[in-house]
Order: structure tokens, then sequence, then C-alpha cells
């Protein structure tokens, strides 16, 4: 069954730290592009962090960069983001996205875990 299982999630004061983790299942995660965005309430959904085809090809959005990680174990076929030094406005759902081609490109996506950023 192909499926994208999010965790690492919760509820964490501003200036802490939080690794969020997405395992595949029967998708090639360590050979595709992936990426994890996040939405906040009443905003749409922001690309966060991206990395390509190989582990070097990374990107961040400009308000994260140099607080947040991607990567990935290839040998657990899971993506990670950490997440460190978080502020308030950090605080939304966080999904990962596989981006596959078998025939033509498809977006798979996990279930989303909430972070929330807070006293």
């Amino acid at each position: 069954q192909v499926q994208l299982v999010e965790s690492g999630g919760g509820l964490v004061q501003p200036g802490g730290s939080l690794r969020l983790s997405c395992i595949a299942s029967e998708l090639p995660l360590s050979t595709s592009p992936v990426s994890w965005y996040r939405q906040a309430p009443g905003k749409e959904r922001e690309l966060v962090a991206h990395m390509g085809f190989t582990d070097d090809a990374t990107s961040y959005a400009d308000s994260v960069k140099g607080r947040f990680t991607i990567s990935r174990d290839k040998t657990k076929n899971a993506m990670y983001l950490l997440m460190n030094s978080l502020k308030s406005e950090d605080t939304a759902v966080y999904f990962c996205n596989v981006y596959v081609f078998a025939t033509e490109w498809v977006d798979y996506w996990g279930q989303g875990t909430q972070v929330t950023v807070s006293t």
C-alpha cells in the first residue's frame, strides 16, 4: 500500500526543537525529490524545505533558513525535518511530500502532523 506516515509533531516552547519524521511505503523516497510543506490556520500551504534527487540539493524558505534542516535515510526509506529555534509563527500542520515519476509525475502526501509553538 502506497503511503507516507508522519510523526514527531507536538507542543514546544519558543526556542525549542522538534524533529519530524516521514516513513514511506511502496514509494522510492530515497531517489525522488522530497519536500516539507506547512499550512497555518487561514493561510495557504507553503513550501518549507526541499531536497532534490541528491542529498546535497536542498533549499529552504527564507523564514526557516538556518533553523530547519531536511534530510533522509535511504536505509529506512524515511525523510526528516529538524526544526531548531522554533518561533510561534512556525505553528502549523506540517506535511511531507514525495514527487514520483511512473508514467507521469505524481505528488504523494503524508497525513500531516501538528506543530504548536507556544508558552
